[in-house]
Parts: structure tokens; C-alpha cells; sequence
């Protein structure tokens, strides 16, 4: 069994001026006590933009200058704040970890504009929390004004040289944890400060422009693509809004720099913004500045440990990002590995035994298990294993408490081995081997990028809206009756080979169809396709799955024109997909 609770008071060591530290509020369980805390920090160009960071401090008791212990740094996902965190932190102080939960620059009581997670501003901010954690005075007070310094701490365990190789001050032993946008930040931090020594990156992005305008063809490296697919409207709006509204009327009185231009934001979020709901298309500025504040541009800082955490059911960070920032890290001989866990954006209730936001528990929860031993492995120096290279979870496995017996695990990320079937004239998807029909189907997109049909939106891809498309808008090819069940565990791919009269955008699609005709879109993820030279083929990486087709079950490839979840081409034209040039869909096939 871990520990749950240290075995003395928290003692704080007075500083050289002989400022005592006020009493921090004890737990109620008597392991921890906590502090609510402001602090300095200047980022930006030439550290010019002051802010004032809101967080929480976490100091298990017996933890002091003369048992010092490793700290965890964490903040909150998007629209959140630094309270988010607090069960985290209240679960790792319990397990001997110091802990700091902050609210990112725009969110929840901190000031400044969002910056999307970039090195330069968000990165900043959380190196100077991190020198907060290894001793440095100057940046922590104990009031919002600024006028009642918090002085050094000294309950953190201190390394001498960060992961470059080089003498440093103020080096606290530090891991970052966190989800969504309390991901991203652990990559910009770490890019920008090799005192960190590890982190743990939760449901988050590779590359913001493919994540909110996805392109799945025209791929240059990862996700990136030479250009953008289709806006994400649905979410880009409800992000946007989100974050306009977080600072309320009271934090734009208290920051008034937050208003001017682009309210709570960088000026080039507005101009994204509008360019994505009014074309359902980015610009190449818009793109640059994305891919700014993504690790796809500056991953060869990132030289620590990496363990991924991504979601299978995550309509916004599919696992195809968490994959793309694997292989960069792999290629470079980082240390990393990867989870797919059932939970994300798109369904944030994890599995039963899986992990939990409000109640994490490292022994009945398989993923909190795993965060736990990768910290302790990393941090503590503890002769803890790490697991395996790639686990991911298979919600047709029965279990009951730990969800581990639902994980299968492996030494590489390409588990499946590819099974191909060709499109038929007929609409058939048929295994190798069996003669295809050839000929074309011919799908219609719609003026203005609108929505060529109704289904559940991305957002809530479980919610309880028919499927029903405008005829003539999608074309359709499914597999006979599975014989037996089918287990698919990553990107399914297809080439299309098409005629338009221009440059369309159409939707690809898949869907597991039961026995009595019923089909279900397998995660709601969706694979939009910017076809900018339809004499070419277009090869077609779709969202990775983890999807088992039970037995008289159907694979069902779907092309449309349109998506309600998504602003598409402005023009509307016939897009001919020539069967018997197209395909072969490849699913990779466990077993």
C-alpha cells in the first residue's frame, strides 16, 4: 500500500530578515497544509508584461528545510482555475509531494491576456513558479496587492545542475502535471526551463492549427498539414466565448489592459476567430501563431521524461496528437511513453477504476496509479516502474475495480497490422481478394461551407440527434456482417481518387453498423478533407480509434460534403469519387 499521510508538523524556516510565514490552513485529515498565494512575474518580449498569478501552495506535514521533498506544479485547463487542481495536489501532498496549483495567465483570478499556452508568456510564467519553488524570494506574496512577500521556501528538494548539464540556481526537483490546456503549458514550460525534470501532458495538443482547423490529407510532419482543412466552429466558438467571459466585469475593472483590442486575448485570436466562422479557413498568419504556442515547433527543446495521457473519446485532441508528439519525442531518444485512455473532451467521465479529477486514488484507479509511480520513478528516485511503453484501454473488456485488466499494453505504438478493403461501385467495402465493381459516386457540397446533414455534434457526440444526411451529400460503402469480432487500434487510412471542378472540402467518416441497420460514427471524430488538386490522389489519415466491430457488426466508410460540427469550402460543387481508383481502406487490426 503507498503512504497516505506523513508523520509531523510542516515547519517553514524563517528567512534571513526574520519574516515568519503565515500559518498555513491545516487539511482536514491532518497530512497537509496549504496557502493561498500571489505572485510577480514579468513575461513577454524583454520580460516587459507584469501579471499577478493566483495559485495554492501544498506542504505535506514533516516536509522542511531538513526533509525537504520533490514538488508537482500544475494549472488549470481552459476557461478553469488554480481550484481545478486542488484534489490532485491534496492527493500528492498525502504521498509526500509539495504542491503549487495556479490559475494560467487570463483564467481564474490571474491577470494579463490568454496566450494560448506560448513559451514566451505562459512558458515564462511558470519558470518563475518554478524558481518560487526552489527558493527564490521576490515573487510570492500573500496578499493580491503585492505588499506582504511570502518568503523563500525551502520544503523542496534542490538539484545542482538542470538537463542540460549546467550549474543552476533555484532548481527544484519538479515534475508539471495537468489536462487540455494544462497540458500544452507543460510544454512550453519545459521548453523554456531545463530545471524541470519531468511532466505528465493530459488530453492536449501537438498542433493548434490542426486541432481546431483539421486538414486530413497534405500531411508534412505529425499533424501538420501543407494547409488548413475545415474550422472546428462549434468548438473554436464555445473556447472563444469561454475565454472572453472568464475574467467577469470585476476582473476587467481590476486589469483594464485585458479589454483594449481583443478582450482577455492576443489581437490575432479575433482575426482567427472570424476568419474560421465566417470561410470555415485559416490564413497563414493565423496558422503560424497557432503552431506557436504547439509543441510541433519547438519539441526538440523538449529533452525529460514524457509519459502522454490522450483520449479516445476526444473530438478536440484526437490521439493522433498525442501520437505526433510521441514519434518527435521517440525520434530524438527521449524518454517517453503513452496512454490512451477511454475519457476526453468530447466525455469527460473517465471508466469506472480509470482515473479521477474530484477523487484520484492511485490504488483502485489504473491511470492515477500510473502518474504516481512515473513521479515517484522520476522525482523521488524511487525504484518504481514506470509501465509499459503503450497501454490503451478496450471498453469491451469486463472488469470490476482497478480498470487495469480493460488495458492492454505493448512495446510500440503500432500494435495493428493493416487489413485492407477496396471500395466498390456497389457500395460495398470488400476484403482482398474479392473482385470490386468499378465506377464512381458523386456527392454534392454545400455553398458557404454549411452542413450537408444532422447528426450528434462534436462537442457531445453522444447526444441523441439522428443521423440524417440531405441526399445526393454522402456516399457510403460498407463491409458484409463481421464473422467474427475485429479489433482496430489506430489511424484507419484511405487514398481517394476524385474529379471537381475546384478545390472542395468533403468529410470522411466511419461508422460501426449493427445488425438491424442502426450505424453509430465510432467516437464522433471526423476526418475533414481539403482537396487542393483533385487530378491527384488524396491520401486520408483519419483519427486514430480503439474500436471492436462485435460479430454481425459492419464497417461503414462514409464521404459528405458537409458536417454541422464544421464550416467547410465555400463553394458548393459535385465531388465524383471513382471507386475502383480509390481505397483501399486500411484499418490496423489487433489480433
Amino acid at each position: 500500500m503507498r503512504r497516505r499521510t506523513a508523520i509531523s508538523v510542516v515547519t517553514l524556516v524563517v528567512c534571513a530578515l526574520g519574516f515568519s510565514p503565515p500559518a498555513l490552513a491545516d487539511s482536514p485529515n491532518g497530512s497537509y497544509s496549504s496557502q493561498l498565494l500571489y505572485f510577480s512575474v514579468d513575461v513577454g518580449p524583454e520580460l516587459s508584461t507584469p501579471c499577478t498569478v493566483v495559485g495554492e501552495l501544498f506542504v505535506p506535514d514533516g516536509v522542511d528545510a531538513d526533509n525537504p521533498a520533490p514538488a508537482i506544479l500544475t494549472t488549470n485547463g481552459f476557461g478553469g482555475s488554480y481550484k481545478d487542481q486542488i484534489p490532485a495536489l491534496q492527493n500528492f501532498a498525502e504521498n509526500g509531494y509539495v504542491g503549487l496549483t495556479y490559475s494560467g495567465l487570463g483564467f481564474g483570478g490571474t491577470s494579463c491576456k490568454i496566450t494560448l499556452d506560448s513559451p514566451a508568456y505562459d512558458g515564462i510564467a511558470a519558470s518563475q513558479l518554478v524558481s518560487f519553488l526552489g527558493g527564490q524570494e521576490g515573487i510570492a506574496f500573500t496578499d493580491q496587492a503585492l505588499t506582504q512577500p511570502y518568503p523563500a521556501l525551502t520544503a523542496v528538494v534542490q538539484d545542482s545542475v538542470d538537463h542540460t548539464g549546467a550549474p543552476s540556481t533555484n532548481d527544484p526537483r519538479v515534475g508539471m502535471t495537468g489536462g487540455s490546456y494544462g497540458g500544452g503549458i507543460q510544454f512550453a514550460a519545459a521548453s523554456v526551463d531545463p530545471r524541470i525534470d519531468t511532466i505528465i501532458p493530459m488530453i492536449t495538443w501537438n498542433d493548434l492549427s490542426y486541432s481546431l482547423a483539421p486538414n486530413s490529407t497534405g500531411i508534412i510532419s505529425g499533424v501538420s498539414t501543407a494547409e488548413p482543412g475545415a474550422a472546428k466552429v462549434l468548438f473554436a466558438s464555445l473556447l472563444f466565448g469561454a475565454g472572453i467571459a472568464n475574467p467577469g466585469v470585476d476582473g476587467y475593472i481590476a486589469d483594464p489592459a485585458r479589454l483594449p483590442g481583443c478582450p482577455n486575448y492576443v489581437p490575432y485570436m479575433c482575426n482567427a476567430i472570424a476568419e474560421a466562422v465566417v470561410t470555415g479557413d485559416i490564413g497563414p498568419q493565423v496558422v503560424s501563431e497557432l503552431r506557436a504556442s504547439s509543441v510541433s515547433s519547438f519539441v526538440d527543446r523538449i529533452n525529460i521524461p514524457v509519459l502522454l495521457a490522450q483520449g479516445q473519446q476526444d473530438t478536440l485532441f484526437d490521439l493522433n496528437e498525442a501520437t505526433a508528439t510521441y514519434d518527435a519525442l521517440k525520434d530524438r531518444g527521449v524518454d517517453a511513453k503513452m496512454i490512451w485512455h477511454s475519457w476526453g473532451h468530447s466525455h469527460l467521465a473517465a471508466a469506472p477504476g480509470e482515473f479521477s479529477f474530484s477523487a484520484p486514488d492511485e490504488d483502485t484507479q489504473y491511470e492515477t496509479g500510473r502518474f504516481m509511480d512515473w513521479f515517484d520513478h522520476y522525482l523521488k528516485d524511487e525504484n518504481t516502474e514506470t509501465g509499459p511503453e503503450f497501454a490503451y484501454f478496450r471498453n469491451w473488456i469486463d472488469y470490476e475495480g482497478n480498470a487495469a485488466p480493460a488495458y492492454a499494453t505493448s512495446d510500440t505504438v503500432d500494435v495493428g497490422t493493416a487489413r485492407a478493403f477496396h471500395l466498390s461501385a456497389d457500395g460495398g467495402l470488400l476484403p482482398d481478394g474479392t473482385p470490386v465493381i468499378p465506377g464512381s459516386k458523386t456527392i454534392v457540397t454545400a455553398p458557404a461551407g454549411l452542413p450537408t446533414g444532422v447528426e450528434p455534434l462534436n462537442i457531445n457526440p453522444a447526444g441523441n440527434i439522428p443521423n440524417a444526411q440531405i441526399p445526393g451529400t454522402e456516399a457510403l460503402w460498407t463491409t458484409a456482417p463481421m464473422t467474427e469480432a475485429m479489433d482496430v487500434v489506430g489511424a484507419p487510412t484511405v487514398t481517394l481518387r476524385v474529379a471537381a471542378p475546384g478545390q472542395p472540402v468533403v468529410f470522411a467518416k466511419l461508422y460501426d453498423v449493427a445488425p438491424d441497420g442502426t450505424s453509430s460514427l465510432i467516437n464522433g471524430l471526423i476526418a475533414p478533407i481539403r482537396i487542393s488538386d483533385p487530378s491527384q490522389p488524396v491520401p486520408v489519415t483519419m483519427p486514430a480509434i480503439v474500436h471492436r466491430f462485435e460479430p454481425g457488426h459492419s464497417v461503414r466508410l462514409a464521404i459528405t460534403g458537409g458536417d454541422i460540427s464544421f464550416r467547410g469550402g465555400l463553394q458548393g460543387m459535385p465531388v465524383t469519387i471513382f471507386a475502383d481508383g480509390s481505397g483501399p481502406l486500411e484499418l490496423p487490426v489487433v489480433g
